[in-house]
């Protein structure tokens, strides 16, 4: 037992802001799921972005490893975050369609629970379905809940967090309902910074309380998801700096398929969010290092889905992920390539890049193997074990990945219903609705501008019977426009 001189000290710590020294211990590691929504592949510094700034996550990226050919498991954000927590692909539960996240998924804050960590969510949850009950964080593994719920986005990232309310920039929250769990706050509060303090304040609880027992964070972010709003000093950088330091080779938008495109990272209040979201991973950063847990901490930072980047309508765009094509709702790789970074104190080469390909199913497998804890392949069945590829093994991925996205929006994002696969180089997008396949060689054509379905005929008969035989086998549902129903057999 801990004695109070202990506890003292620990707490003497803290409050002088001193550097505690690493403790010694054969404890499992501590893991930290630093999650951010709608975070383009192009949107860090480290990724090529010579617009925005992030210097804290290329600080990570430079004492992990960054991974180059990583994807979410969905373009889009209920999806993706089903496949997180249950390291199923989301079609195998009808997500999105008629299911969502229910008791009966295990997810994989409750297995690293059983295994004996503490659990604690903060932020967008989004899993949380009406006609579903025992979704909610508390109820799927997790010990603390702050600030998720149902919303997909905050009303407004001012405190308080509702509608109607006037934020410091002046102007409106949207009509929704506020943030579960944010009820107190600050004037002035940006949700950004709160769910990081949150995060903090349960860190340094939990360190003092029980220094032996291994948590679990899993930070989901709000940012950088509409409303665009920021905080005014860092939106003036981003003008002055595209005033007086950027230039474009390229035009703003071009036309897609069904509407616009954009192809300039050129928007001051996104940047200003995005440096808001890296802020975060530097105060959580010091905060571990202050702990003395920094050592036996792994930190995972990936996103849902591509950036805001296309529309069928005038909606405001966010982004560009050029040179990937397309983003947010596309299965091209705009929409589903992200950013992926882990940091295994002792174990992840310090600065490599990798093109490994893994996936968001991938992390629940991983990250019990980093714990030491048993498999569970009957919960976490379309997930992959990569920790090879995380300590800079030679790693080739043998199974293929697969994406379905049954329900398209055109007048929004621009996407229209579709499967697609990746196995090694080659990747298919079955156009199912319309009958047309695409074929892509990804090494060689990573902006999808060569369709060899034609071409290769073989190749992408092979792939398309891949997609056809794995929509059969997991029941994967479309929407019949015809009759506004939904179909599993004409999807297969």
């Amino acid at each position: 037992m801990i004695g109070k001189a202990t506890l003292f000290v620990v707490a003497l710590v803290l409050t002088l802001g001193v550097q505690a020294k690493p403790r010694k211990t054969d404890r499992q590691p501590n893991i930290l799921i630093f999650y951010v929504d709608d975070l383009g592949w192009m949107d860090l510094s480290c990724q090529g972005s010579e617009f925005y700034e992030t210097p804290a996550i290329d600080q990570l990226a430079d004492e992990g490893i960054r991974f180059t050919q990583a994807y979410t498991a969905h373009p889009r954000c209920v999806p993706a975050r089903y496949g997180v927590m249950t390291g199923k692909y989301p079609a195998r539960g009808h997500v999105p369609g008629r299911g969502g996240l229910v008791a009966d998924d295990v997810t994989i804050a409750e297995a690293l629970k059983e295994g004996g960590y503490a659990t604690f969510f903060t932020g967008k949850w989004h899993l949380l379905f009406k006609d579903k009950e025992g979704n909610m964080p508390e109820m799927q593994g997790f010990d603390i809940n702050v600030a998720g719920g149902a919303a997909g986005s905050p009303p407004t990232y001012w405190y308080p967090y509702r509608k109607g309310e006037s934020t410091p920039a002046g102007r409106k929250g949207l009509k929704k309902t506020e943030i579960h769990g944010l009820e107190n706050g600050q004037e002035g509060e940006y949700i950004t910074d709160r769910l990081t303090d949150e995060t903090v304040q349960f860190m340094q609880q939990h360190v003092q309380q029980k220094p032996d027992e291994p948590f679990f964070v899993f930070l989901s972010h709000y940012g950088v998801h509409t409303p665009f709003e920021a905080k005014p000093e860092l939106v003036a950088k981003y003008k002055k700096k595209l005033k007086s330091e950027m230039s474009y080779d390229l035009p703003e938008y071009e036309k897609t398929i069904t509407g616009d495109t954009k192809l300039r990272q050129d928007f001051p209040v996104y940047a200003a969010m995005i440096e808001s979201i890296d802020q975060s991973m530097a105060k959580v950063c010091q905060t571990l290092e202050e702990l003395g847990v920094a050592d036996n901490t792994i930190i995972i930072f990936t996103a849902d889905n591509g950036g805001l980047s296309t529309r069928g309508n005038t909606r405001q765009l966010a982004t560009s992920n050029y040179p990937l094509r397309y983003g947010k709702g596309w299965l091209y790789e705009g929409g589903i390539r992200e950013a992926f970074i882990v940091k295994w104190p002792g174990v992840t080469p310090q600065g490599q890049v990798s093109d490994a390909l893994v996936t968001g199913t991938d992390i629940y497998p991983t990250v019990l193997q980093m714990a030491g804890l048993p498999q569970r392949p009957k919960d976490h069945i379309d997930g992959v074990d990569v920790t090879g590829a995380i300590k800079g093994q030679v790693f080739n991925r043998e199974t293929p990945i697969f994406w379905h996205s049954p329900m398209g929006r055109p007048t929004s994002t621009g996407d229209r219903n579709s499967t697609a696969v990746r196995l090694g180089d080659y990747k298919l997008v079955d156009w199912y609705d319309e009958g047309t396949i695409e074929l892509y060689n990804l090494k060689d054509d990573i902006g999808e501008q060569h369709n060899l379905a034609e071409q290769m005929p073989e190749k992408a008969g092979e792939l398309h019977q891949l997609v056809k035989e794995w929509r059969a086998s997991i029941d994967a549902e479309i929407l019949d426009p015809s009759k506004n129903k939904w179909s599993k057999k004409a999807a297969h």
